[in-house]
């Protein structure tokens, strides 16, 4: 290889010094101000279009009767977001970092934090410059293995941000040139965070093919970066949605040997996300399995007590926050022509064959059949690959005119969607009882 990492990395510490004690201080310089000032003012005309004051109404029901959409539909569930995110943080063994990326929407992001979460997992810089713009005191990790310079620049100087992940040896170089104060002169307040690769386990969604370190580079990624940064820790994904807390188990007892391979002290440990929601026919343990499972593992591996331990939410918190309300346009035999789709809200389940519960509304006709039958939803786009094949049970007598709640959509759903073929949907109610359609609700009875 023509790129020497390990001795790039010892002569940048070799012209500028171990840090004494590691001790961190606070730097202040302004760069990369007018990357700073574009994706600020990103930022603020999203929470100027947020802050207007929503329609309210007592239920999804009373919404549908009283506006009767002809767009989608978007029901924002304050309470159930707050609620999930003050049981997983009265439950999780250490520090909770929201995962920005799964649903950005400031009403989300608020009601979070009042759930008591007060950190943030940020990915990009417009995360970065949202989550500081709207909680300033909080603090926020850019666990992002790939960076762009100026991101990173922008990031440290512009936002506050002290924490960074890595999983390879250019990676660390970058992040010490771009936070450096001066010619040979670097930054002594980095958290660096070492990224390992974790094999594929028990997550419906698979993460290990595109980052993370081997157990030998971590080892070394950790003893170089403790000699530049005031605090070193690792960091890791066992993949969206695990459906089992052994993974957790696995992954510690793996981060355990690259501790002892490295002989470094951590100061942070970061498990990443994964942690699971229901959906209809997918019932993973409760949270609390996960939660022991980690906190045994830990005290395993007889770490310092002065590390940190953090764990970084997307699914698990933000899965209530939505349900999406869509119009029945045409039926086909089994086929509902709907007026969102899988380049709107529905793309995992046109991409990965995600499944959510579902409740047929009919204001006008009280009776339906209670017979269900599968359907598979078409979205209104002119692409042949819009098809969310579901099965979804409604009552056989489903038509034009109909509408159909999708519940359990506060996760990455609003947060991928497109106008492709000018199709996008800004309408926004918010929902006050608790009782947003969620997958145990779906197992009971779909028309309550």
């Amino acid at each position: 290889m023509g790129y020497d990492e390990t001795e790039a990395i010892r002569n940048l510490v070799s012209k500028a010094g171990s840090i004494p004690g590691r001790s961190p201080r606070i730097l202040s310089r302004r760069a990369s101000l007018e990357e700073a000032e574009g994706c600020l003012s990103k930022i603020e005309s999203t929470l100027v279009s947020e802050s207007d004051a929503l329609q309210r109404f007592a239920s999804v029901d009373a919404a549908v009767k009283s506006l009767r959409p002809a767009d989608p539909m978007h029901c924002i569930h304050p309470q159930a977001i707050r609620d999930s995110a003050a049981t997983f943080v009265s439950g999780f063994p250490g520090k909770v970092f929201y995962a920005v990326k799964v649903n950005p929407s400031p009403r989300v992001l608020r009601e979070i934090n009042a759930g008591g979460v007060a950190n943030f997992d940020v990915a990009s810089l417009s995360e970065v410059a949202l989550a500081r713009g709207m909680f300033p005191k909080a603090r926020l990790a850019y666990t992002n293995p790939i960076k762009s310079r100026e991101s990173i620049k922008s990031a440290y100087f512009n936002y506050g941000v002290r924490d960074f992940a890595v999983d390879t040896f250019e990676e660390l170089h970058k992040i010490l040139e771009e936070t450096s104060i001066a010619k040979d002169a670097m930054a002594s307040d980095l958290s660096i965070l070492v990224r390992l690769a974790m094999p594929k386990g028990s997550a419906t969604h698979d993460l290990s093919g595109k980052f993370g370190a081997d157990a030998e580079a971590s080892a070394q990624l950790l003893r170089d970066a403790d000699k530049v940064a005031a605090k070193v820790g690792i960091c890791f994904h066992v993949g969206s949605q695990c459906m089992d807390p052994i993974s957790y188990t696995e992954a510690l007892a793996r981060v355990s040997d690259v501790i002892k391979l490295s002989g470094v002290q951590l100061d942070i440990l970061n498990v990443g996300g994964g942690f699971p929601v229901a959906y209809p026919d997918v019932v993973p343990p409760p949270l609390s399995e996960y939660f022991a499972a980690i906190s045994a593992g830990v005290k395993k591996m007889k770490l310092p007590k002065t590390c940190e331990v953090w764990g970084e939410p997307g699914r698990a918190l933000a899965t209530p926050a939505e349900t999406l309300v869509v119009r029945v346009e045409l039926r086909k035999g089994d086929a509902l022509y709907i007026n969102d789709g899988g380049y709107g809200s529905l793309f995992d389940g046109m991409l990965l064959g995600q499944r959510w519960p579902v409740r047929l509304i009919r204001p006008d006709r009280a009776s339906r059949s209670k017979k269900l039958v599968p359907y598979k939803f078409y979205g209104p786009t002119c692409d042949s690959m819009d098809c969310i094949k579901g099965p979804f049970l409604l009552p056989d007598d489903v038509n034009e005119g109909d509408w159909i709640a999708i519940g359990q959509q506060g996760a990455y759903c609003s947060a991928i969607r497109t106008n492709f073929n000018g199709f996008y949907s800004d309408l926004n109610v918010e929902i006050m009882d608790r009782g947003y359609l969620g997958a145990p609700r779906f197992s009971g009875s779909v028309n309550k």
